[in-house]
């Protein structure tokens, strides 16, 4: 089961990309950190990914409740050479990707969203 659950994510992580072709990388990291599945160029540590995703995603969390501001969806971080959105799936994962700087930021959250719901039966404990 193990592999069929990472080839699907693989998969739909794959299909995430072709569907928004700014996004350059992607991920699907558990809350503890650990990564289901991801499609990185060689030059990321997948660690170093998974590692990240899930303090930023602990991090969103209890900001999004410390401010009353209900569940947390989504992070969205922009630097100089591009972005790094965090899309929860459930509440025991989330999707990761990184995007080129000029991406249409509305069009990569629709995407990731729909991903993120075909993801979530794959990553529920």
């Amino acid at each position: 089961m193990a592999d069929t659950r990472s080839t699907h994510i693989v998969n739909r992580l794959r299909d995430l990309q072709a569907s928004a072709p700014d996004i350059i990388a992607s991920a699907v990291v558990t809350a503890d950190g650990l990564s289901l599945a991801s499609a990185l160029p060689s030059n990321i540590e997948e660690e170093r990914v998974a590692a990240m995703s899930a303090a930023m995603l602990s991090l969103g969390e209890r900001i999004a409740q410390e401010l009353q501001r209900g569940n947390m969806e989504e992070v969205y971080i922009r630097g100089e050479e591009g972005l790094v959105l965090l899309t929860a799936i459930g509440r025991d994962a989330v999707l990761t990707t990184l995007a080129r700087s000029e991406a249409k930021l509305g069009l990569m959250l629709m995407e990731m969203r729909r991903a993120a719901a075909d993801l979530e039966p794959y990553v529920a404990p």
